[in-house]
């Protein structure tokens, strides 16, 4: 029979319905079995798209033996990562406490009160790799239990004590919101830059959006400073590693999470939404920045990629596609040489030399040797070797290479895909919602101003109940008090939507949410964020984010929202909560900068000077002006587009006069109102030219 976590909407959870453990989804019956009983709890925490999660269901989870000792000593807890992030970043601090690491699939043993005594990550059937088997484990603190309760308690209570006052951050000690910090940022980017391939540190390497936007962010502030320079170099050298290596899809479009090597070639082949949509504003950023047409292809297969496998009929986008199929990870993406002769026949030679595909492979997976000899596609040719060996011109293979790209994606859908995760998450559907909007502005796209718009109205309509933001919904249920970074993320989404459409209602949208965050989530002594509503659950610990994960921080993502909305509707006070969030992390900024490229951003934003650029006229008349500003990477500029000049302080004494105005301002200072395009680009002066 199925277990609880059938009745769950997670598809994760519904993975583990038919297993033999007597799971619990996480919640009060759990815990009150645990004290009824007198048992501990056994936490278990993964996602959908987590390859070694399934490996750990595979090899205990579903192995009765294994199951029954569970049951036994133990009231079992799983737990979706992705739809309760407040649990798993909980306990992830015990893991990474009690360990030194942390990852997934994170296992945690609990008393019956939640407080952890012991934890660690994947552990195997039977003593293996340098870890303790998972029988062993559960028999050992089993017996722990009924023998040394006492002091397992004791040890408890202080580990859970040292988790509360590690989340209290009082305020540090450092420079704040000066440029020489920021400078000096740039500077601890360039000492872990890979110069060959792009990225920071070593192998595994992770496309982190957040610091490349703040990276170009920089730049545009700073276009003639040597800081400035260096940061766009290395954030642009870095979109080139990845949009040609193996992490890019080179013929379905979209980013895998991460590679396991420094080239950027094999990656871990889940594809998120959160990375993809982030990825895509950093490569429109790249194209704006440069106008390269490469960045403009990476960013319109991406968005496609996300319209075509990830969109839910009712408009929200979901969560994850898995990095395994048929139990095999990557099998859907790799390719022989003799696969591509099959679907290309002539053409398999160039496709091999466009795509570094050999009969040695570049893929090995110890687990599964019949991959061996398989490629994962990159795109680094010797454009003018091609043009030797194959009597072409660049631009008949450019041409060539677009058929066969398209051919290969059809002869790949046939194979079988990757299991889908499709619940929507409304914070990485805010991500997602500002990148078709600002898509749509940059690329002039209708299509993405649809998409966008259609997100919003969805999530308005599903997720947004009576002045309060819900975190998942799947099949028209809506659950889970929605978090700060909810709450933040579809804020900047819905700023990035009123840019696009110039509706007044998306920004108001905004700042209801921004209001509810201010009343709802900031901490009144140290004016910093948490993670959870003051009226939500009440977990052992309440933690606040302030260091970049796969995603912006909480307080960094509020910190942005608060510039922007500050900067729209006109409250000082909600522009100075930036102050608060780094006065929090000062003493480590410098110290671990690549963990805060969203305080970062917001730093440079709040330096940046108030430049506001309205723009008065029906959307027609507007187009133009509004195509002068998307050609420019404006990263901290204020677009404020207007039929009917109503609704914003900005809009004062700039009613309509029957043809398009655009009034740009600069610290309190105006500019007489450009009539025409090329007057206002007069007004913007050139644009920074990257070096």
């Amino acid at each position: 029979m199925p277990n609880r976590l059938a009745n769950e909407t997670s598809p994760y959870l519904r993975q583990h319905a038919d297993n033999p453990v007597d799971w619990y989804p996480w919640g009060s019956e759990a815990f009150e079995r645990a004290r009824a009983e007198q048992k501990p709890i056994l936490l278990s925490v993964g996602y959908s798209s987590c390859h070694w999660c399934h490996v750990m269901a595979h090899e205990s989870f579903e192995n009765p033996a294994i199951a029954d000792l569970m049951n036994r000593y133990f009231i079992n807890v799983k737990v979706d990562r992705e739809e309760r992030p407040d649990v798993d970043a909980v306990y992830m601090a015990a893991v990474q406490a009690i360990s030194g690491q942390g990852g997934w699939p994170m296992t945690v043993f609990l008393t019956p009160e939640g407080e952890p005594f012991y934890a660690g990550t994947y552990f195997p059937p039977e003593d293996a790799h340098g870890r303790p088997g998972f029988p062993r484990v559960l028999q050992f603190l089993a017996e722990k239990w009924q023998t040394d309760r006492d002091r397992i308690l004791e040890s408890a209570r202080g580990l859970t004590e040292h988790l509360r006052a590690a989340a209290a951050r009082a305020a540090g000690h450092g420079d704040g919101i000066a440029p020489a910090t920021l400078a000096r940022a740039v500077e601890q980017f360039a000492e872990v830059f890979d110069t060959a391939w792009g990225g920071f540190g070593m192998a595994p390497k992770f496309p982190s959006p957040s610091n490349l936007e703040f990276l170009l962010a920089h730049f545009a502030a700073n276009p003639g400073a040597e800081t400035g320079q260096a940061a766009a170099a290395m954030a642009l050298h870095t979109l080139r590693g990845m949009a040609t290596g193996g992490m890019y899809d080179q013929v379905g479009g979209g980013f895998a999470r991460y590679s396991v090597d420094e080239a950027w070639i094999v990656p871990h082949f889940e594809k998120m939404l959160y990375d993809n949509a982030q990825l895509a504003r950093v490569y429109l950023h790249g194209y704006q920045l440069t106008g390269d047409g490469g960045f403009a292809r990476v960013v319109h297969e991406t968005l496609e990629f996300l319209l075509r496998e990830m969109q839910d009929p009712a408009g929200g986008f979901y969560a994850a596609l898995d990095a395994d199929s048929e139990g095999i990870e990557g099998k859907y993406y790799l390719w022989t040489p003799a696969e591509l002769e099959q679907v290309l026949g002539a053409d398999a030679p160039l496709a091999m030399a466009w795509y570094g595909v050999t009969p040695d492979g570049n893929f090995r997976d110890p687990h599964h040797p019949e991959l061996t000899g398989r490629s994962v596609l990159t795109a680094r040719p010797d454009i003018e070797d091609l043009e030797r060996r194959f009597g072409l011109s660049q631009d008949d293979i450019l041409d060539r290479i677009e058929e066969i790209q398209e051919r290969l994606f059809y002869a790949r859908q046939e194979r079988v895909p990757p299991g889908l995760d499709d619940k929507v998450l409304t914070d990485w559907n805010g991500l997602a919602l500002a990148a078709f909007a600002e898509a749509a502005r940059v690329l002039e796209e209708p299509a993405y101003a649809m998409a966008a718009t259609r997100l919003a109205e969805f999530l308005r309509a599903s997720v947004w109940r009576d002045g309060v933001l819900y975190h998942t919904w799947k099949a028209g249920e809506a659950r889970v008090p929605g978090m700060l970074e909810d709450y933040t993320y579809l804020g900047l989404g819905l700023v990035e939507l009123y840019k696009t459409t110039g509706e007044l209602a998306w920004l108001d949208w905004a700042r209801e949410l921004w209001e509810a965050t201010l009343a709802r989530f900031r901490d009144p002594e140290t004016g910093t964020f948490f993670d959870t509503a003051s009226d939500a659950e009440q977990l052992i610990v309440r933690q606040r984010s302030f260091f970049d994960a796969a995603t912006p921080s909480g307080n960094g993502a509020a910190a942005l929202l608060g510039l922007w909305l500050g900067r729209y509707y006109g409250p000082a006070e909600w522009e100075r909560v930036v102050d608060d969030v780094v006065a929090a992390v000062a003493d480590h900024l410098l110290r671990a900068v690549t963990g805060f490229g969203t305080i970062l951003q917001a730093m440079e934003f709040a330096l940046a000077p108030h430049r506001e650029i309205v723009i008065v006229g029906d959307a027609a008349a507007r187009a133009p002006f509004e195509g002068v500003l998307a050609a420019r990477y404006l990263p901290f500029t204020v677009v404020a587009p207007t039929a009917d000049a109503e609704g914003l302080p900005l809009f004062e004494g700039r009613e309509p006069a029957g043809r398009a105005l655009a009034y740009v301002c600069e610290n309190m200072a105006c500019m007489a109102p450009a009539e025409s395009p090329a007057e206002l680009e007069r007004q913007l002066g050139p644009a920074p030219a990257f070096a």
